[in-house]
Order: C-alpha cells, then structure tokens, then sequence
C-alpha cells in the first residue's frame, strides 16, 4: 500500500485516540485489504489487539478485566458477525467503529470524483497488492474517468508508462503470443477482459461473441491492407474490413514503425499472411495495386518478382504506379520492410543502370573520353560494384541468376570491352591527353600547401570508389570537399603508381625493373620518406596500420611539426589482389571507404589536421565471371621479359593480335628503350598465379582515372543546414478521414544541405497521435523544384474531434531529433465516430 495512504489512516486513527478518557476504536476489516499493512502502523498513545473468529471470548475477557486502562485499536479482518454470534456486541455499544475501505482511501489520495468510486470497487482486487497500487499511482493520470481508470489499470499490468490503450495492446500482441496470452489472463484474473474488449470494439471496430487475439489482428492487417491496396480487397476478406480504418492505420503505422515492437510486427504479419493465404490471393492482383501496400512482406516479393522479370526482358521503361523501376525500389525500400529486402531493391536500382547502358556510345578523342567518363560514365563501373555488394548480401540467390547473367554479359561485353578499346584507340603514349596527370601530382597539389597536409594513398582507389568516398564526406557538415581526376602512369601499378605520387624530376626504372625517384629507390616506406624529406624536411610517410589503434598523444608525436604526412592504406589491392579474396573486393571498397572517413574525422580531432588529399596509386578492372581461355592472351613469352596478367615490360615488341606496346622513353620522357606492352581491351596475359578477376597494370579508364579528393575540416568548412520540407499550400481545415497532403523539399541536396529523414504526422494538444505516422527521407537533388515535390496520405483516428481543442501537423526531424515546425488545423469531420462516407 502507498505509503501516503498508511499515513492517512495513521492519523485518522490516531486522531480517534486523542481526549480523555479510554478509547476502544474497532476495525472490521471486511475483505482483509490491510493485513499486510496493519503492523506497521504507528499507534500514539493506543495498542494493536488482532480479533480472530475465535478469539472473540479472550477479547471481551482481555479488555474488560486483564487491561481496563489502555487504549486499544481491536483490528479484525473479516466482517462483523451477525449480532447473535458477536459476544463483543455490547463492547462495540461504549467503542467506535472505524471505516478504512481501500477504495476510500484510494479515490482521497488520487483525488478521484466520488462518482468514481464504483469503479475502482469493482476492481478493488486489483489493489490487493503494493506494487499493482504503487504502479498505478505512479501513472499520475490528470483527469479521471471510468475509461481512464481502466485503461490505466491495463497499463498497469502491461508495465506501460502511458495510459493508453494502443500502448498497452501493443505490449499484449508483442509481448506474448496470440494463444494463452499471459496479459489477458491477468486481465481475466481482475475482470479486465470484458472492459479491455469492449475498448477494441469502441476503438478499432472489433467485435465476436467470442473475441480473440488473432482475430482482432486479422481484422486490423486486412483494414490496413484495405487502405493501401489499389484495388478492392478480396471478397473473403470484406468481412473483417473495420470501419475504423483510421485507428488501426495509425495504430498498425505506430507498431511498425517503433523500434521496441518491429520484429514482433514482422511474426504477426507473417503469420497472418499465411491465416489469409495472402500467396495465392495476391497472385491475381496486378503489381501496380501492391506497390504502396506495405502490411505484408509478401508485397515485396510480388513487386520484385515483378521488377526482375522486366529487367529480364530488358524493358527498362516500364512503370509500376507511374513511377520507373528505381523510383519503385527507392520507394519500397521506405516502406517497413525496406530495410529486409534492402539488398534486393538495391541490386536491382544496380541492375537497371546497368541494363540501361546496352546502348552506350563512346568519343573517339581521348580527353573527351577522360572527361565523359569523370562526368558520367564511371556510374556504370560504380553501379556494377554496387550491384554484386547486394548481390552478395543475399542469402539464396538462385531466383537471380539468370539477372546476374544477363548484368554480367551487359556490363562485360556492351560496356567495359567497348569503352577499354575505344580508350586505347584514343590514349597512346605519343597521345596523352591533356589532362592532369599522376606524375604531376606533388607539384600541383602538395607543393606550395601553405598549411599542413595529409595525404592519403589508399592502394587500389580507383576513380568511382573515390567518388563514393567524395559524397560521403560531401554530407557530413565539418568537411568542405572538392574532388578532381588525374591520369595515372603506365603501367598502372602499385609499384609506379607510388612512385608516381613522389616529387620527382625523374623517373626511371633499373635492370631489374625496379622504379626509381631521381635515382633513389622506392619500394618500402623508409625509402618513399627518404625521397619526400630530400623535399620537404618536416615530412613523414607511415602505414595506416601502424596508425590505426593510436591514441591521442602517440598520434601527436607523429603529426605534430609536420609540414606534410603522406599515409599509406592498403584494403582493396590486399583483397582483390589474392585468389582467395578477390570476390570480396567489392566489400573491401564499401569498407576503404568507411575507413577513410574515420580517419580522417579521426586525425582532424585528435592530431589537429585539417587539410587532407585523398588519392590512389591505381584502379582496377574486375569482372566476376571467371575468364575464359579467349579472355587470355597466349604465346607472349619473351626472355628475359617482366610478364604481369595486364602488362609486359621487355626488350622488344610484342607482336600479338590485341596488345598494344610503347617505349618507356615516350612513357616516362627519357631514353629507356625498353617496351610497355598491354591488352588493347579487357583481356589479361595468360600467366601462373595471382588473382583472376580483379586486375591492374594496363591502360584502361578504370585502372588509370584516379580521384584527388581534397578536403578541409572544421574551421575552413561550409555552414550546413539540414535540407527543409514544407506544405506546398497551406491547410487550416481538416474535413476527411483520408487526407493527402502535398509536401517540397525546399532545395536540393549539395555540400551544405544535406539529406534527412522526416516524420510527420497529427496529434492533439494532449499530445495524442491522431493520424498515422509518414517517413520521408529527403535527399532530392534536383534544382527543378517540381521534381522535388512529393505528397503524402494521412488517415486519421475515427473518432469525434472537440472543437475547443487545438489540433497539429506536426513536422520533426528524425535524423536530427528536433521538431521542424507545426501546424495549426481545425478537425472538422462530420461523421467521425459515427456511420459516414470513409
């Protein structure tokens, strides 16, 4: 019992004692509420006599002859006998009777209207208990009625925080399963069940003679399905259509929206899909009417299937919903189950990229070709990774093989064989074209740095990876960030590419074919230091791994007093360059790249860096197909030759059908005469060992265009703001069930707007949620406004609205936990909670 209530009947009592004379107060306890308690009060001036049914006779004998001077509280926990059974009746005629019934207390303390009183009687077993009362109180309700007081007594039970009744169903269905349901036995246990039924019915529509869990639950999955279906339901399912359709959306939107209650959302959805067959009826429904149902996951599977078999057929204009095949995926993927078939819905956004590219055409001149694929065509290559990074997330792929493919042919033999050939019939050594080039990179980036700088060598950071890496750090609000392209050297390989990245004046490559920087070697990092001290004497080179587990002061000493830090990050070429690894390459890309971004967020605050350039030594060609022997050219073996599966270094020539040569004296501009030879297209030398599939070393756009990505953090950054949305008209007046609204993303996304994600929805000024809940992510970055306009529905609780009160749109930012703005509207629904047009 609350100790509040002790202490009052503590002073009631106590107040009986005062005065002269000897005081006899009896407490006929009738339901034995008090027993627990009884000992604990504090008695002034009186002492505690227990009364059992037989010791009635030792009582009248005690008081009247044994202690004739004490005053006594006599507590008795049961009622008072009939008179004729009572020997203490003549006592009871000189004493005072005290009143303490539970329910008493309880309405005093809670200050609960005395018209309530029959209701907390009627569940006065459910106050038998401390910790039940105790609960109950804590849920300090503001204002009583008989609904609320039961409402909250569920919640009670449900160990709710609010007193709501969508909050304690949703811990019934979550919690527990639809069977022996532990929550309404404890409802039965206090005579909740007809009253938390009755509340079902009131609230969402459900009523059965014999109510269940399951059946409540198939009611509201089939009204949901009712508003997001295109098209009538199914008759077999009419009948469990609720005419509180608004309520269940909003409630049904909460339960899968809210982190606690997903999964379970998922079960139940599950198992009422396969209640109502949902596979077999949904089979005649046209895909267009599921694409914005989102109460099954079996839509998915329907609209995938659907979007596989288009992509099959190469029908890359269809429309499901007037929306193309990535809108579909973008807008599947907000849906609930978004995130579980995630890797689906991005493989395919992939996959029509790629299925789009059949057609694509290439310049005959090389600089416009370097230029075409830095402004466009690089997409492919990144489409193609992002493809197989989905692709390879899927536990069972064999519904997808025959799109793999159809991907791998397209992306193999319509672009990538196409664009290298066409690149090497514009690029030769005698025709670099003028574009910024690898060898030049010190002198035009690190040279005349007038603040201190890092640069970051990540080994195999071919072009589009660099890309990816350029819009990530692109949204984060401390980095001000550039990104441009240069041309490697020839061959594209680690060993020249470092070298390349050096001061230099002259590179030269010795008898053994090592490379070398003014005649200095280049082949570890004491060396590479060696070379960039002789230029800039506070300069260091250093592993990435080396860095990785620093801490704040270890980092300090490496950076502090440096003018420039050259880091050296080896994730992709490591994985993609051994047999055992290489289809992980692309896991290794998404993985460089979360690895860049954290160091140099990392380096910016604890080593005090703020400028930062990100390069690479080389990209890479990768196909996932294995090659075929026609793939490998043969019979180039020269003696004395430096044979790699993308290049030969040799003394002469090679004279084979598809293998282009060049001196190193044009390559390099000095008199070595040495030749580079490499594959006109995609194809490798047929050599032992090494990987297969991920290759480098030749002239390709992919191995040679390398990003420089410069970036500046905290005090030289942009201001950023997260991008607005806002109402493309104003509504003041709310007048139907079902409302759509038409919302704008107020600007694009760029570097100092960036993307967020929104929730939007309607309560009451009590803060009670009146409408379904819409997720919005808004990361639009067209500049034509009309495609960033965007609408969405709202069904509203069918219930009635007062008119007094005060009602909000209410825009919050969830990405950022902050609340955009809210709206004032006037709910004017004529026949809410009554029979009407919904």
């Amino acid at each position: 019992m609350p100790e509040q209530n002790l202490n009052q009947i503590t002073a009631k009592l106590n107040a009986a004692f005062e005065g002269d004379g000897r005081k006899l107060v009896f407490w006929y306890d009738d339901k034995a509420e008090f027993t627990e308690d009884i000992d604990s009060l504090e008695l002034v001036g009186a002492k505690l006599h227990k009364l059992e049914p037989d010791n009635q006779f030792y009582t009248k004998y005690m008081l009247e002859r044994l202690d004739t001077n004490s005053n006594y509280l006599i507590y008795a926990p049961f009622p008072k006998p009939d008179i004729r059974e009572n020997h203490l009746e003549d006592t009871l005629r000189y004493a005072k009777r005290f009143f303490a019934d539970r329910a008493s207390s309880i309405i005093a303390d809670l200050g609960i209207e005395e018209k309530y009183k029959p209701v907390i009687n009627k569940y006065i077993k459910f106050f038998a208990a401390k910790d039940r009362t105790q609960r109950f109180y804590d849920l300090e309700i503001e204002s009583y009625t008989s609904e609320r007081i039961e409402i909250g007594l569920m919640c009670v039970i449900c160990r709710t925080s609010n007193v709501s009744l969508e909050e304690a169903l949703s811990i019934v269905l979550t919690d527990d399963g639809f069977e022996d349901n532990k929550f309404l036995a404890e409802f039965e246990k206090y005579d909740l069940n007809p009253t938390f039924w009755r509340l079902c019915e009131e609230t969402f529509g459900y009523s059965d003679p014999k109510p269940t869990l399951e059946k409540l639950a198939i009611r509201m999955f089939v009204t949901y399905a009712g508003r997001t279906l295109r098209d009538e339901l199914p008759k077999p399912w009419q009948e469990f259509r609720s005419y509180k359709s608004g309520n269940i959306i909003t409630f049904l939107d909460s339960l899968m929206n809210n982190k606690l209650y997903s999964k379970r959302y998922d079960e139940i959805s599950a198992h009422i899909a396969s209640v109502l067959n949902v596979v077999s009826v949904f089979e005649d429904y046209p895909p267009e009417t599921l694409v914005f149902c989102d109460v099954f996951a079996l839509c998915d599977r329907f609209i995938i299937k659907w979007i596989v078999e288009r992509l099959l057929d190469e029908d890359v204009g269809s429309k499901l919903g007037g929306m193309d095949i990535p809108d579909v995926c973008s807008e599947r993927l907000r849906k609930h189950f978004g995130e579980k078939y995630a890797a689906q819905y991005n493989m395919l956004q992939a996959a029509f990229h790629i299925i789009g590219a059949t057609k694509y055409s290439f310049p005959s001149d090389a600089k416009v070709l370097f230029k075409q694929y830095v402004a466009a065509d690089y997409q492919i290559d990144s489409h193609y990774r992002s493809f197989y990074f989905a692709y390879d997330q899927l536990g069972d792929t064999s519904g997808y093989e025959k799109l793999r493919e159809l991907v791998e042919n397209i992306y193999t033999n319509k672009y990538l064989s196409n664009l290298v050939i066409a690149w090497n019939n514009a690029y030769s050594a005698s025709n670099v074209p003028d574009v910024p080039r690898q060898m030049d990179f010190f002198s035009q980036y690190i040279k005349y740095c007038k603040d201190k700088v890092v640069v970051i060598i990540s080994d195999g950071l071919r072009y589009e990876v660099g890309r990816a890496l350029y819009e990530k750090l692109s949204d984060h609000e401390k980095c001000d960030v550039t990104t441009e392209a240069i041309l490697s050297i020839l061959p594209s390989n680690t060993q020249f590419g470092m070298a390349a990245l050096l001061p230099n004046k002259s590179i030269t490559i010795s008898d053994n074919c090592d490379v070398l920087i003014d005649g200095m070697q280049t082949d570890t990092t004491e060396k590479r230091e060696a070379i960039l001290k002789a230029h800039i004497p506070n300069s260091r080179c250093v592993q990435y791994k080396k860095i990785k587990t620093m801490n704040r002061e270890q980092l300090r000493e490496i950076f502090t007093g440096m003018d420039v830090v050259y880091i050296y990050h080896n994730q992709i070429d490591a994985r993609g360059g051994a047999l055992s690894t290489e289809n992980e390459v692309f896991s290794a890309c998404r993985e460089t790249i979360d690895e860049l971004f954290a160091l140099i967020k990392r380096l910016s605050g604890s080593a005090n860096v703020q400028h930062f350039i990100v390069t690479g030594d080389h990209g890479f060609l990768y196909k996932r197909d294995s090659l075929c022997e026609s793939d490998k050219i043969d019979n180039v073996n020269i003696a004395g030759a430096s044979v790699n599966r993308r290049f030969i270094i040799s003394n002469e020539v090679i004279e084979a059908d598809g293998v282009v040569s060049a001196p190193f004296s044009a390559i390099l501009g000095n008199d070595d005469n040495r030749i580079l030879s490499y594959p006109l297209g995609a194809n490798v030398f047929k050599t032992q060992g090494g990987s297969l599939n991920y290759v480098h070393g030749g002239s390709s756009p992919q191995e040679m265009i390398l990003p420089v990505i410069n970036v500046k953090t905290e005090k030289y950054r942009v201001e950023t703001h997260s991008v607005r949305i806002a109402l493309v008209s104003m509504v003041n007046k709310i007048t139907n069930l079902i409302t759509s609204l038409e919302f704008i993303q107020s600007e694009p996304v760029c570097d100092a707007v960036k993307a967020t994600s929104y929730k939007i929805y309607f309560k009451s000024e009590d803060n009670e949620p009146i409408s379904n809940e819409c997720i919005y992510l808004a990361d639009k970055r067209d500049s034509e406004s009309q495609k960033r306009i965007f609408r969405l529905r709202f069904n509203f609780k069918n219930k009635k609205y007062d008119a007094s009160k005060r009602y909000y749109l209410i825009v919050y930012d969830a990405k950022n936990e902050v609340e955009l703005f809210r709206h004032d509207v006037i709910m004017d629904i004529a026949f809410a909670d009554g029979i009407g047009f919904e």
